[in-house]
């Protein structure tokens, strides 16, 4: 460490034997230096604060109808993109700033002065931000400074409009767009239906599904059947085997209503229906109307059978034979009759029951290798139509939903600016920052001086110590004779170091004189004006 230090104390030495080389770079940088700081020109400043409000008190209330965007991003969208070239150009031509140019390269000098010297910074969360910019006019610079805080208004607000209208003009070709679609999907469902009409098998559970459908309603139909046919045999059998009792004919028949038939049960039965029936339906039902026409039938049959009772009884009052002998059997075996009748109406209708259905499982058999096919195919065009009005009227829901957010973007603005200072033209210059570049160029100044003091050292190197002499030349030093005053060295260097400080002070005086010049301009700066 100690040699570090003596090492060190030798280059100080040796540099202030060059001082001379100091001496010469500070007066030939300094005062250039200083004289061309102080010829700058002045710069002023103006700058404006806008207060962004995003709270709207809309957003709330529709909040869930409409499309709600974000305005914290919007704006700080809009603040990276306000220096873009497309906003420099309008900026620059609101303030004539382009009639300047008288060619392309000089109107790209002000595009990129406009650039870096147009300032937007923001105070936190406050949502304050402040627009700045400097140039040697001050009106220039407020007029830069209102035309980009105008720019940043009219962007942001025309933003909402411009989205709203993109997001319209899309909805409105994608509804275009799908409504051709489902019409093409609707008129391929269409004609497809159309040509296998006859093939198609109604219901949803399929080709395989509706087949063990009709099988299983085939089987149930035939069960039924051979139960109704063995009741039926039963009943003839018993029907058979039964006499019948020849009765007397009453004389004191008061009404219609006393007198029973074969027809009676089966009125009965169908009257029960029908009251089944209108509980459910109105008259107009065609169930109700077929069985108010079978009703009707079988009241006129049972009128006509007692009008032959009536003649009977009128013919054996006469003292002729009557072959009218049906009617005044013996009661069980009238029930029985009506039973074999209504077995036998509803054989009859289970047979055809029955009929139908085993042709319909041999139609569905028959087509067996192409219905599957048929059906896939359905099912695909019924999938796509299906999507696409799916789709159709999702788009249709966000129409309204964008046309709901354009109506209360037109009505109200969710981003509301106030400035809270104008931009002013000012009075006094910001810049440039004068007293920076003095020291900046004095410190140059005193640092290439001790490079080449340093350097000429190196390159023309003078003992300064006895350890240095030591080492130069490897021999040991046992003493040291100092210079008498009769050589006139001390005198010499006495004489330097008086040229030296007294050079130093002079630029020291000198840099004093351009630093107050500038920092007090009232004390200085006018009485000088005055007088030259």
């Amino acid at each position: 460490m100690q040699e570090v230090l003596e090492q060190v104390l030798d280059y100080i030495k040796a540099m202030w034997i060059k001082r001379r080389f100091l001496m010469v770079a500070t007066w030939l940088i300094c005062p250039i230096g200083w004289y061309a700081v102080s010829q700058l020109d002045d710069v002023y400043e103006s700058n404006a604060r806008v207060y962004v409000d995003t709270q709207s008190i809309l957003g709330p209330l529709l909040r869930g109808l409409t499309v709600q965007t974000n305005p914290e991003i919007q704006i700080r969208l809009m603040i990276k993109t306000l220096l873009s070239r497309p906003n420099l150009e309008r900026i620059s031509r609101m303030t004539d700033l382009d009639v300047q140019a008288a060619d392309s390269k000089e109107y790209d000098a002000i595009i990129s002065r406009l650039k870096n010297n147009i300032k937007i910074s923001s105070a936190g969360k406050e949502n304050i931000y402040t627009l700045s910019f400097e140039d040697k006019n001050p009106e220039m610079a407020r007029n830069v400074v209102q035309s980009a805080l105008t720019v940043f208004i009219e962007n942001t607000l025309g933003e909402n409009r411009s989205d709203s209208d993109e997001a319209q003009k899309f909805l409105d070709a994608q509804i275009k767009e799908y409504e051709n679609r489902l019409s093409s999907a609707e008129a391929k469902l269409t004609n497809f239906k159309q040509k296998y009409s006859d093939s198609l098998v109604n219901g949803t559970g399929g080709y395989y599904n509706t087949l063990k459908s009709e099988k299983d309603r085939l089987e149930e139909a035939q069960l039924n059947l051979k139960e109704i046919l063995t009741r039926l045999d039963s009943a003839k059998a018993q029907l058979a085997g039964e006499e019948t009792v020849l009765g007397q004919f009453s004389n004191k028949v008061q009404s219609n209503s006393t007198i029973t038939t074969s027809y009676d049960s089966r009125i009965s039965q169908l009257e029960e229906q029908l009251d089944g029936l209108q509980l459910r339906y109105t008259d107009n039902h065609p169930d109700v109307k077929e069985l108010l026409r079978q009703i009707n039938k079988l009241e006129g049959q049972r009128v006509a059978e007692i009008e032959q009772y009536y003649e009977a009884i009128k013919s054996s009052e006469n003292g002729s034979q009557s072959n009218f002998s049906s009617v005044d059997q013996n009661s069980v075996y009238q029930e029985m009759k009506v039973q074999v009748n209504s077995l036998e109406n509803e054989a009859a209708s289970l047979t055809v029951r029955v009929n139908n259905y085993k042709e319909r499982v041999q139609k569905l058999e028959s087509k067996i290798h192409i219905l599957p096919e048929i059906e896939a195919e359905l099912t695909a065009l019924n999938r796509g139509y299906d999507i696409t009005k799916q789709k159709y009227e999702e788009l249709l829901s966000r129409k309204e939903t964008a046309q709901l957010a354009q109506q209360a973007d037109e009505t109200t603005n969710k981003i509301q600016f106030r400035v809270i200072d104008a931009p002013r033209a000012a009075n006094k210059p910001t810049g440039p920052k004068r007293i920076l570049f003095f020291i900046g160029v004095t410190v140059l100044g005193l640092g290439v001086g001790l490079g080449l003091s340093l350097l000429f050292s190196q390159l023309n190197p003078v003992v300064t110590s006895s350890n240095q002499l030591a080492k130069a030349t490897g021999i040991p030093v046992f003493g040291i004779v100092s210079a008498t005053d009769n050589l006139g060295l001390k005198k010499w260097n006495r004489r330097k170091t008086v040229i030296f400080v007294i050079s130093n002070s002079l630029l020291l005086l000198m840099l004093i004189c351009f630093v107050s010049y500038f920092l007090f301009p009232d004390a200085i700066q006018a009485p000088l004006r005055r007088i030259f």
